[in-house]
């Protein structure tokens, strides 16, 4: 099976241990030296019904995939994702 990485923006992360959807793949981290897969990003949740936007990104570690399926990926997370700081508006 093969997978382009515009096709991983149509998938929504899903977390088997919680069964949390933590959104859709917005962005992917890659290590610029090996050219591997490092990481890949969802929005945060919501703050506030979405008046004031989101809460930091989920950073997915490449190791917690465990399956890429038509619609989702599903991820197994030991503990709750961890959270960036949105930089991209200038936060």
């Amino acid at each position: 099976m093969h997978c382009r990485i515009g096709d991983l923006r149509c998938k929504e992360l899903i977390d088997v241990n919680t069964g949390w959807r933590l959104g859709y793949v917005t962005d992917a981290l890659f290590d610029l030296r090996t050219g591997q897969l490092v990481s890949l990003v969802a929005p945060g949740p919501f703050r506030l019904f979405g008046f004031l936007g989101r809460c930091e990104e989920y950073i997915i570690p490449w190791a917690c995939v465990k399956r890429i399926g038509d619609d989702i990926i599903l991820v197994d997370s030991p503990e709750e994702p961890r959270r960036t700081k949105n930089t991209r508006r200038g936060r």
